[in-house]
């Protein structure tokens, strides 16, 4: 299933089932044509970073932010080539933005860095890619403790012009679906560890969950999470009704 999330709002906007033997790449144009998306910022991970894809957006007249990796061959390795340079020689020879968070909790800190360029002359293959504006690239550094003990660098291409805070926004609204829909669906609804398999089943069940889950982060009367929300649903009609009828 390939779902779209909005990030801002909390909510399922619409999903559609992947055919046998296939993947992301055939269900996102399907799902992108059921949706109304003009101006929204739409951000993809990698296997949706799709010269067809980004085109579809631009044409609903929508923006994009398509996370780049090793997949995309000379794009992934120019975006890599560049960047490092760039910051090698801290972007004296290049007009550029850049935006700063900072994360805490339990000892933890973790520091991110959102870069971003229009600089985009030089890409090889530029003309592949529907509109594109700009490039970007985040790198993430994790303190546990008072040492460092990972960073990360992930690129993402855009045609949003090169506003480094603006993208960080995006992109990191983007894994709020990892957070507030998939891992809500495993531990409220128990998704993960369902049986049904067979026929439209799989599908019929997840549309359900989804519109539960909509109707659940609606109501805002209980200061609960969504399981506490679904068992309490399940136990008084009253607030059952309540629930349907927001």
């Amino acid at each position: 299933m390939v779902s779209a999330w909005a990030s801002e709002n909390r909510l399922v906007l619409g999903q559609v089932k992947t055919e046998e033997k296939s993947n992301e790449i055939t269900a996102i144009p399907q799902l992108l044509d059921m949706l109304e998306i003009e101006g929204c910022i739409v951000t993809i991970d990698a296997i949706g970073c799709q010269t067809q894809i980004a085109k579809k957006i631009v044409e609903k007249q929508a923006f994009y932010v398509l996370a780049v990796k090793g997949n995309q061959g000379c794009l992934y390795e120019d975006m890599v080539g560049y960047f490092d340079w760039a910051l090698k020689n801290t972007f004296n020879e290049t007009a550029y933005t850049i935006h700063e968070t900072v994360d805490g909790d339990h000892g933890r800190i973790e520091v991110r860095r959102y870069y971003a360029t229009s600089d985009i002359a030089w890409l090889r293959n530029k003309e592949d890619w529907k509109a594109i504006e700009t490039i970007a690239m985040v790198e993430s550094e994790r303190t546990v403790a008072g040492k460092a003990t990972s960073r990360e660098r992930r690129r993402y291409i855009s045609n949003l012009e090169a506003d480094a805070e603006q993208l960080g926004k995006a992109i990191r609204g983007h894994w709020s679906v990892e957070n507030s829909l998939h891992w809500v669906l495993d531990v409220a609804f128990r998704e993960d560890a369902s049986r049904i398999r067979k026929d439209h089943g799989p599908e019929n069940m997840a549309t359900m969950r989804h519109i539960a889950l909509n109707l659940l982060k609606q109501d805002k009367s209980l200061k609960v999470g969504i399981k506490s929300k679904r068992l309490k649903a399940g136990w008084d009609e009253g607030y059952l009704l309540k629930i349907l009828s927001s």
